[in-house]
């Protein structure tokens, strides 16, 4: 996996920081409580030997005594102290997070499909509006709605160290939201089992300051940039060709949106939503066998010769 491990112990916006201290203190009661069973478990296993082993439990006939509905009285007493003031800081949790803000500074349409993440960034101007895939840019100390659809079975949205997990439902719109308190890359999961690359299905979030996502934003609108060599305008051709039935470059004759959006792909970090990092090398050896590198993918293989490859590969590195 060629992205960061997901991070869910600390935390880097607002909405995780309500979820953190929580998963500390359910974390370290599970931790005791296996502790003390494992401590009990030791001591009972120690003593066996001395009263004679697996003979005593035969020969001694079982009797109800006080001492053993003591034991379990006592601990049921102990354990509904922590799972009490687990329900209550759940409930409190749950109430700081739920709600999306009131006044979102960002708005997106994130469309889970199997096995990638389809991002929208719409506009009051339609010229603007603009859709990337398994990369998501957010402006720092702004909060982000995101509206999440389900393309085809029932996904999750989840980035630990910014925002807890919400369904991506086919047929209804779902709301999460998210605020990054400072610059950084942040891991992004499926957390639903939605098939045989479900764990294949993983995204990245980028916050970079006010001034950085906006020249990212104008950089995105741009329409794909022609081709200048021989070999970069056969390959133009064959993209609009072979891969225009599933994808879009804006500005040229492939438009369709049923796969990511190709317009400024070499402007994300990775590809096959995590599978592989984006370089040329990846990028022809993802062209040539996606079955190989995820296997069950919807993306087919082309079948294109070696001088074919080398022209779609002069002409999808210009894609930035």
């Amino acid at each position: 996996m060629s992205l960061a491990p997901l991070g869910y112990l600390d935390a880097a916006g607002r909405r995780a920081h309500s979820i953190l201290p929580l998963t500390w203190f359910t974390l370290s009661v599970a931790t005791a409580v296996c502790i003390v069973i494992a401590a009990l478990l030791w001591i009972a296993v120690r003593r066996a030997p001395k009263n004679g082993g697996a003979l005593e439990t035969r020969s001694v006939p079982v009797e109800r005594g006080s001492n053993g509905i003591n034991w379990i009285t006592v601990g049921l007493l102990i354990s509904c102290v922590p799972l009490l003031v687990t329900l209550v800081w759940t409930m409190a949790a749950l109430a700081a997070v739920s709600g999306p803000p009131s006044h979102p500074g960002l708005t997106l349409d994130v469309t889970a499909h199997q096995w990638w993440w389809e991002v929208r960034y719409d506009a009051t101007n339609p010229s603007e509006t603009f859709a990337t895939a398994n990369e998501i840019h957010i402006p720092v100390g702004v909060p982000v709605l995101v509206r999440l659809h389900g393309g085809d079975v029932i996904h999750s949205f989840w980035v630990p160290k910014l925002s807890g997990k919400t369904d991506a439902i086919p047929g209804q719109t779902n709301l999460s939201w998210m605020q990054a308190d400072q610059p950084g890359r942040y891991r992004g999961q499926c957390s639903e089992y939605c098939g045989f690359q479900h764990a294949n299905m993983a995204f990245e979030v980028v916050a970079e300051s006010q001034a950085d996502f906006a020249s990212w934003r104008a950089a995105e609108v741009q329409p794909a940039p022609d081709p200048i060599t021989p070999a970069q305008a056969r390959g133009q051709a064959l993209v609009q060709y072979r891969c225009g039935l599933c994808h879009q470059v804006r500005g040229t004759g492939a438009g369709a949106i049923s796969a990511p959006d190709l317009t400024h792909l070499m402007s994300r970090r990775t590809l096959a939503a995590g599978r592989l990092l984006n370089n040329p090398g990846s990028l022809i050896g993802w062209i040539q066998d996606p079955q190989g590198i995820k296997p069950g993918t919807q993306m087919p293989n082309q079948y294109l010769s070696a001088q074919q490859l080398s022209d779609v590969q002069a002409y999808l590195v210009l894609l930035r």
